[in-house]
């Protein structure tokens, strides 16, 4: 008789052990949470500190840090972005914007960010970007980023200088993939970029081919030297990449509208005055004539005389003199289109 509240002690023990083990985990798992969410403050205001030091300052107005327990999200009521280093000063101000990172799965980030974007560009110019709905991942390596994507949502565009005519662009849907190229990385520091907009509308393209219909647009191009830009895209950067001899390499350009269809391939870089220079190869189908310039048999001629050729050699396309890009100027084989000089970029 004198066993029995010993046994019942060992009873009870059983009884309430798990409890007593799930509250430990409670409390443990607490504490990692917020250890993990101190870690990640201390690394937003050391990137914020380094991006000041190179001439761009953030602001995540009224920022809030939660997500307990399995995740960790950055909210902000606005996100800004001022940078000085482009001369003049670039303004970049978009919606409310949460970025999200699973405890479970480090290296992946989520974003959403919410519109309009507004920027204040150089020499007077604005542009207003809209969407429904924006959603971006990253994902990092070793803290370097190694993928991006984001999907955008009935984008719309305009882009506003003074003394020109307001330029407009919008889409069903905008749809951009960026990794570093696991082949060509370590030793040309290549980035392959992926593309793809559905139900694109851009006038000046309209009045280039003479088409008003939606058209859908596919790309896949590399960037080499592309840690030219792990400083951000700034002027700078820019004359290191075309120093450094960087290039876009167009493996594939698509675009349909309508009965219309092009297809191209090509080689894009910066020239000594900061223009894009280059050489295009394309192929195109119902399409009669590009800035003005009556095709027909005279771009076939000319495409075998002058070395154009469709982009994979696609049947059905006719090839058309290699497009060029030269001193600020596009040129249809010898025939320079009647478009505006190309800006420099810096």
């Amino acid at each position: 008789m004198t066993d029995l509240p010993s046994e019942r002690r060992r009873g009870r023990f059983w009884l309430y052990a798990p409890f007593a083990l799930l509250v430990l985990l409670a409390l443990a798992w607490s504490g990692f949470w917020f250890v993990v969410k101190g870690r990640v403050v201390e690394g937003l205001d050391r990137v914020v500190a380094r991006e000041a030091q190179m001439g761009r300052t953030w602001t995540c107005s009224d920022r809030s840090v939660a997500g307990f327990p399995f995740r960790i999200e950055v909210r902000c009521a606005g996100l800004t972005l001022t940078s000085s280093r482009w001369g003049d000063t670039v303004k970049v101000e978009t919606g409310p914007s949460v970025a999200v990172g699973q405890i479970y799965t480090p290296g992946l980030v989520i974003l959403e960010v919410k519109g309009p974007l507004q920027a204040a560009l150089p020499e007077g110019r604005k542009l207003d970007l809209g969407w429904s709905q924006l959603e971006a991942s990253l994902a990092l390596k070793e803290r370097e980023p190694e993928r991006f994507s984001m999907v955008l949502v009935e984008p719309n565009a305009t882009l506003t200088a003074p003394g020109a005519s307001d330029e407009t662009w919008r889409a069903n849907q905008l749809d951009v993939h960026l990794r570093r190229n696991p082949a060509r990385f370590a030793t040309e520091q290549v980035a392959d970029l992926a593309l793809t907009a559905k139900g694109s509308v851009l006038p000046a393209l309209d009045a280039l081919l003479g088409t008003t219909e939606p058209g859908d647009v596919e790309m896949q191009a590399s960037l080499t030297q592309s840690l030219a830009f792990k400083a951000g895209f700034n002027p700078d950067a820019l004359e290191a990449w075309r120093t450094t001899g960087g290039q876009i390499e167009l493996m594939r350009l698509l675009m349909t509208k309508g009965a219309a269809r092009l297809e191209a391939s090509g080689r894009l870089l910066l020239d000594q005055t900061h223009r894009l220079s280059g050489q295009i190869d394309a192929g195109v189908a119902g399409i009669d004539r590009i800035g003005g310039i009556k095709l027909g048999g005279l771009a076939a001629g000319l495409g075998g005389l002058l070395g154009g050729k469709p982009s994979g050699g696609t049947p059905g396309l006719t090839p058309l003199p290699p497009v060029v890009l030269r001193e600020g100027r596009v040129y249809l084989g010898p025939f320079r289109l009647p478009l505006q000089p190309l800006a420099p970029l810096y």
